[in-house]
């Protein structure tokens, strides 16, 4: 994928950014937090746990550093950012220096507790109230009945052939890898532009639907609208991006009519799970808290449970549900998503993305969402939830 030249005269006039731009992003292209968050030995300690009745907590080994956090750090604040005139870009990219330098040190941290979870919080904050009464109202509503394409008989390579045949709607390519180091059971790698699909498991109808339309119906879309952008930093993300990227995905899912009842709960435990973890309750704790208390089956407990305490505490995954709440209130008011599916960004960046673009500097991107054209949920009761989040 080329990225959008720009005329010689921005190449001129803005040559001190770009010459940063570039720098940043020949550093960045090393980090990538989900590729040294995910422990290498779930499985075993998931059934150590088990074989324990619940009662000692799992411990995780997580892959080593390819990088030096320190000179990275050292090389980010490096950068003569007092040259680029312009001061709505200076700003920007001060803060985007500052979002990397949380991310190495989130990195640096992993496997630490504490201090990797304060590092954490930098980066994706803790659940409000709101949230958490967010997810208690949608876990009171009855389970529905389980349909038949709800049955896991699809092996990771029907997956793949179901995923490519999928894409070929989009113009991009699509590079599918198989991995046994994630938590997902399918994730897109942004600096290896790829869908990784977790062997040893099996996938339903829907489930292929749902990863579809998010992984490739929007994360593989901002991945590819970023690499096309005369600036790197919309490839490799804007801070906050996470909250808006995943609730643009999750609403994907729901305008492809993939979303159900089960998926919005699955979010909601993960909001839950991340409050236990706010509220200093231990591995065992959270579990007992989806597990026997919301009576979600083990093997699904223990899933969201790993994913809030992995690392020491990680916090990412409560930004599903708040992002779908605010890409939905923003469907419901009829604006537009195209700048929002420009590249990794983040809501709370658009007016800075809209200068950019009034620059010439950024591009509304050559893919769209191609769920985002036409409603395709029959579901009453979702359309119910999500009109009354708060």
């Amino acid at each position: 994928m080329t990225e959008t030249p720009l005329h010689p005269d921005l190449q001129k006039q803005y040559a001190r950014l770009l010459e940063i731009d570039t720098h940043l992003d020949r550093l960045v292209r090393r980090i990538e937090l989900l590729q040294y968050i995910n422990p290498l030995n779930a499985e075993k300690e998931k059934h150590r746990f088990f074989a324990s009745k619940y009662t000692e907590a799992p411990q995780f080994k997580y892959p080593k550093l390819k990088f030096d956090p320190y000179k990275l750090h050292r090389l980010f604040f490096a950068h003569r950012l007092d040259k680029i005139e312009d001061d709505t870009i200076r700003e920007l990219y001060k803060e985007v220096i500052y979002f990397y330098a949380n991310m190495v040190q989130c990195i640096e941290t992993i496997g630490s507790t504490k201090r990797f979870y304060y590092n954490s919080l930098r980066v994706y904050g803790t659940p409000r109230e709101r949230d958490v009464e967010n997810a208690r109202f949608i876990l009171h509503f009855e389970d529905e009945p389980v349909s038949g394409d709800m049955e896991k008989k699809h092996s990771p390579e029907k997956a793949q052939a179901y995923f490519a045949d999928f894409a070929k709607a989009y113009p991009f390519p699509l590079n599918i890898q198989f991995s046994t180091h994630i938590s997902a059971e399918a994730m897109v790698s942004n600096s290896r532009q790829a869908l990784l699909i977790k062997r040893n498991t099996l996938f339903s109808d829907n489930q292929l639907l749902t990863l579809a339309h998010h992984e490739i119906g929007v994360h593989l879309v901002t991945t590819f609208n970023g690499l096309a952008q005369p600036l790197k930093i919309f490839s490799n993300g804007l801070p906050k991006n996470v909250e808006t990227q995943e609730g643009l995905a999750v609403f994907s899912e729901y305008m492809g009519g993939a979303l159900t009842l089960k998926r919005l709960k699955e979010l909601a435990y993960r909001v839950l799970a991340s409050d236990s973890l706010s509220k200093g309750y231990s591995f065992a704790d959270t579990f007992d808290l989806i597990h026997n208390q919301y009576k979600l089956n083990r093997d699904a407990a223990f899933n969201i449970t790993l994913r809030a305490h992995r690392g020491g505490g990680f916090t990412k995954d409560r930004l599903y549900l708040s992002g779908l709440r605010k890409i939905y209130q923003r469907y419901l008011s009829e604006e537009p998503m195209d700048t929002l599916l420009s590249g990794k960004v983040a809501m709370d960046f658009e007016s800075q993305i809209k200068y950019l673009q009034k620059l010439g500097l950024a591009t509304v991107g050559p893919h769209q969402c191609l769920s985002f054209r036409e409603k395709r949920n029959t579901n009453p009761t979702l359309d119910f939830i999500l009109n009354n989040l708060k």
